[in-house]
């Protein structure tokens, strides 16, 4: 399993991944999830993946390459005019690798499934973030909604629709994430430390030094035992049930 986050704030844009993968209850690994291109002044292009990591790999793998290939003319994710089209790009590939992938069948591609959060600018535009799902097919971040999650969403849901907000600091926004994943990983083994953090302020086109937020970080553990006891206080706080 996995968990991912983005968030899009009036400042920029702030990408956060755990790093956990596993094959069965007993058996737990690591691997990285985030992945960045750059063109310095130009563009800069953030991806995070969940779901079959063979899938999510050539995926990787193909973005690279092709990027790459010098006599290759067709259009890459460094040389599309607009951050849309990198997702129909992103889109277009990942469809191709799952049908090329699985075997004919609904239950058989669906092994292959995996989906994608893309963000970044390119210059000329505003930054932005896509969901890209197997299909192919994605939709853009709104103001009605400013963040997208993949993997296991629903433990680290509640703090982000109740404490975002869009002119929040950046140092606000990973105080934030910190505990919306420090929920998902207290309730479910599947997602785990470490952490890979991104923050991209808009108009720069460069990644800030991208962090690494492992296991022994003395800023996420704070976050993590005080997110607990004030819990525990709010709680106790609320009136209790009275019987008749």
């Amino acid at each position: 399993m996995t968990y991912c986050v983005g968030l899009r704030l009036d400042k920029g844009l702030v990408f956060m991944s755990d790093t956990r993968t596993n094959a069965g209850v007993d058996n737990f690994s690591m691997t990285k999830k985030m992945f960045t291109w750059s063109v310095p002044g130009e563009r800069v292009i953030t991806l995070m993946t969940s779901g079959n990591l063979a899938t999510t790999q050539t995926l990787v793998s193909m973005l690279e390459e092709r990027a790459k290939a010098i006599a290759d003319r067709s259009p890459t994710i460094l040389d599309e005019p607009s951050m849309f089209q990198v997702a129909r790009l992103v889109g277009a590939t990942l469809k191709e690798i799952i049908e090329t992938s699985a075997p004919s069948g609904q239950e058989a591609g669906s092994k292959f499934r995996a989906s994608v959060i893309l963000g970044g600018q390119i210059k000329g535009g505003s930054p932005t973030m896509f969901m890209v799902y197997p299909e192919g097919n994605f939709v853009e971040i709104t103001d009605e909604t400013p963040f997208f999650q993949i993997g296991e969403t629903k433990y680290g849901k509640p703090i982000l629709v109740r404490a975002y907000d869009a002119g929040m600091s950046f140092e606000e926004a990973v105080k934030l994430l910190c505990v919306s994943f420090d929920s998902t990983i207290k309730a479910n083994l599947s997602v785990g430390m470490p952490l890979d953090l991104q923050i991209y302020k808009t108009d720069t086109f460069e990644i800030a030094d991208p962090k690494r937020i492992e296991a022994d970080d003395s800023y996420f553990n704070d976050i993590s035992n005080g997110w607990g006891d004030a819990l525990r206080l709010a709680f106790n706080s609320l009136p209790s049930y009275r019987f008749d």
